[in-house]
């Protein structure tokens, strides 16, 4: 249960972190609903899933695919560069959170 909460807490970083671009680029009451709703939700499915996980590993795993997935949505929706180095450090941060959890 807890891996699901921190699974969904990374879906609504995702959701947010796409949110607040919207926002910045329109100011609608559906970008800001998406902005605050998405980060908010997020904080609340993670919180929840320290009910069932460490602290440190739920966090690390939430940070991760959020950072990754916002990094993604923005190069497929938002036109951002597709570079090799980006791509790479993608690559990096989804090895980098499997092996923590991996060790844990």
């Amino acid at each position: 249960m807890g891996w699901l909460f921190v699974l969904l807490a990374a879906a609504c970083e995702v959701a947010g972190a796409a949110g607040l671009k919207l926002y910045s680029q329109r100011k609608s009451l559906r970008n800001g609903v998406l902005y605050i709703g998405g980060f908010g939700a997020s904080f609340a499915f993670l919180y929840a899933s320290f009910n069932y996980l460490q602290l440190s590993i739920a966090y690390i795993v939430w940070v991760g695919i959020g950072t990754a997935g916002a990094v993604l949505i923005n190069i497929f929706l938002f036109g951002e560069s597709k570079n090799i180095g980006r791509i790479l450090s993608v690559v990096l941060i989804i090895i980098g959170v499997m092996g923590l959890k991996a060790f844990s």
